[in-house]
């Protein structure tokens, strides 16, 4: 089994990420602080010894007044001038020492002067050359030292003059400072990492609160919504997740009620094919009559039942956008005349004039069946909902690229509580008469919501524009196109 490199917990990555973040720096600021303070240490340790040396220079100087040679001054100002800790080593030009600072020899943490001597007398001799040098000796088991060595000149005579430092105080310096380093900065490190885990937990905790709550919706508590609280980011993550809950509402609303509408509607025809049926079967003689009469009422049921059946299957498909419309050229004139004739025979029925008071050249591309189907669905509602001796006015017009067609009729209007839900499927202002009426659409509310689709699938918009008693008007606005 592979062991996961980066945890899946969300929690446990911004703890990491904290600690990383939090850590890095932290230990670099330790590791430069480490490396500064041992600069420090070395740079105030070189000048100590180069203060030193310089002084001594100095003190030979005026000591060769007084003294008999240049050898015998640098003795007697090495065994007068005394500096804590320091070793001081003078060699003549044949790399013989000539004078020596003299250590306690019971002192441990000290090498032996005389090893000492021999020490630097090699490295100056090896390095003869140099005017001046700078260097640590290391060997183990003994403390490291600092060396300097300068040349001077007393009375033409060149001498090197040394001073070994033991490094023995600096070194318990920074032992004592990785010792504290390495304690402290593990348990900052796990502070940082509780605290991290602390903080991620009280961040993700409305994340939490989210989850529980979005994992008790379900279809039947659609109404529920997530807690909104946690930041800016966390209350815009919830009211968009609260928004979509919202139009899942109502879809699950609007799947409902179409659902139990189209039982509603369809279950009309159905009982009324059956009732015919029964009742036919019922009797074992019947005229030949009373046979074309049960079987004119069983085919205007069945008309209409394949009418509500395909006016479902049309919204259906372009709710899936499945329904595609067809882009050849017409004569959208053409097809409102061709329309307009074909109603006016519904109209006169019902004792209701249809008129095209106006009408433009409107050349487009677009789907013949699908716009017919849009403007017999407006004059079929319009008829329907106007009183014997009314008018329907059919107006087009036309505004640079776009054409519109406007549907007028003296019926009883729309009542102002109703007109905002004239375009939803199944709706009847007066449901008891549209529904017993046989009409050139199926006459169950889809005709507006299917018209309106219609127009939004060639680039248009049909719009209710007023209703009120005497006169309701429909607007079709649609794009034209210059190919056509």
């Amino acid at each position: 089994m592979a062991l996961r490199r980066w945890p899946s917990s969300l929690r446990a990555r911004l703890t990491l990420w904290y600690t990383v973040l939090l850590s890095a720096p932290l230990i670099a600021f330790a590791v430069v602080s480490y490396a500064a303070f041992a600069q420090a240490l070395a740079v105030g340790t070189d000048r100590f010894i180069g203060d030193a040396l310089t002084a001594l220079s100095r003190e030979a100087i005026g000591e060769r007044r007084i003294a008999s040679a240049p050898a015998e001054a640098l003795r007697r100002t090495i065994s007068e001038v005394r500096f804590r800790d320091l070793q001081v080593v003078a060699m003549d030009t044949a790399h013989r020492v000539v004078a020596t600072t003299a250590l306690a020899e019971h002192d441990e943490t000290r090498r032996p002067a005389a090893d000492l001597d021999e020490q630097i007398a090699r490295v100056i001799t090896a390095q003869a050359r140099s005017e001046s040098l700078s260097l640590t000796l290391a060997e183990s088991g003994v403390p490291r030292m600092r060396v300097i060595a300068r040349r001077i000149t007393l009375e033409g005579q060149r001498f090197t003059l040394a001073g070994a430092y033991p490094l023995s105080d600096d070194d318990a310096v920074l032992i004592r400072i990785r010792r504290l380093f390495l304690l402290a900065i593990p348990l900052l490190v796990a502070v940082a990492a509780t605290g991290g885990s602390f903080i991620a937990k009280r961040s993700l905790a409305p994340v939490a609160a989210m989850a529980e709550r979005a994992a008790e919706i379900s279809a039947s508590t659609l109404h529920e919504r997530l807690p909104v609280g946690g930041g800016d980011e966390l209350v815009r993550l919830a009211r968009v997740v609260n928004d979509l809950l919202d139009r899942l509402e109502q879809a699950f609303e609007q799947q409902r009620r179409f659902v139990a509408d189209a039982s509603h509607e369809l279950r009309t025809p159905t009982a009324i094919l059956r009732a015919e049926a029964d009742v036919t079967l019922s009797r074992e003689h019947r005229t030949e009559a009373e046979y074309r009469e049960s079987l004119s009422t069983m085919q205007g049921a069945a008309r209409r039942l394949t009418r509500i059946v395909e006016d479902l299957f049309l919204l259906a498909r372009a709710d899936s956008a499945t329904l595609s419309a067809r882009r050849e050229p017409l004569s959208l004139d053409e097809l409102i005349h061709d329309v307009v004739r074909g109603m006016r025979s519904l109209a006169d029925n019902r004792g209701v004039r249809v008129t095209m008071t106006h009408a433009v050249d409107a050349p487009l591309l677009g789907d013949a069946d699908l716009l017919g189907r849009l403007v017999l669905n407006l004059l079929d509602n319009a008829i329907k909902h106007t009183p014997s001796g009314g008018t329907v006015d059919v107006h087009m017009d036309r505004v640079d690229d776009r054409c519109t067609v406007t549907v007028t009729d003296s019926g009883a209007g729309i009542p102002a509580d109703a007109q905002a839900r004239v375009f939803e499927r199944f709706f009847r202002v007066d449901s008891a008469r549209a529904r017993a009426e046989q009409t050139a659409t199926s006459g169950a509310g889809l005709g507006l919501s299917i018209g309106q689709r219609i127009a939004e699938m060639h680039g248009g918009a049909l719009v209710l524009v007023e209703s009120r008693p005497g006169r309701t008007v429909f607007r079709l606005t649609i794009p034209l196109s210059s190919r056509a």
